[in-house]
């Protein structure tokens, strides 16, 4: 079973950064999972942020690329998102994402792991 925990959430005026974590456990093939940050503001879905395949391909919705970089660390099974020009509209709880396929992340499904979300606040 894959557990995911994440941690860097907090306060930040816009324009500041944050820089959010994902560590994983419970696999010795997580080297091989996508990987994938999530996001889910009050009143709205879940929506997916950025993803990063195995060979750390990556992918970003339009409304974070150029001020999001998404990364993994294979050797401490840790993934980063690093979150520049914040707006108040990235306020969101952030949920780290984990599957065997990219399919698996972007339509999250059963086979779909999941962490229990860290809150981003970008304050105005």
């Amino acid at each position: 079973q894959v557990q995911l925990v994440e941690s860097g959430g907090g306060l930040v005026q816009a324009g500041g950064s944050l820089r959010l974590s994902c560590a994983a456990s419970g696999s010795i093939f997580l080297h091989l999972f996508v990987m994938g940050w999530y996001r889910q503001a009050p009143g709205k879905q879940r929506e997916l942020v950025a993803h990063i395949t195995s060979a750390s391909s990556t992918n970003y919705a339009d409304a974070v690329k150029g001020r999001f970089t998404i990364s993994r660390d294979n050797a401490k099974n840790t993934v980063y998102l690093q979150m520049n020009s914040l707006k108040p509209e990235d306020t969101a709880v952030y949920y780290c994402a984990a599957a065997r396929t990219r399919d698996d992340i972007a339509t999250p499904g059963r086979n779909t792991y999941w962490g229990r979300g860290t809150q981003v606040t970008v304050s105005s």
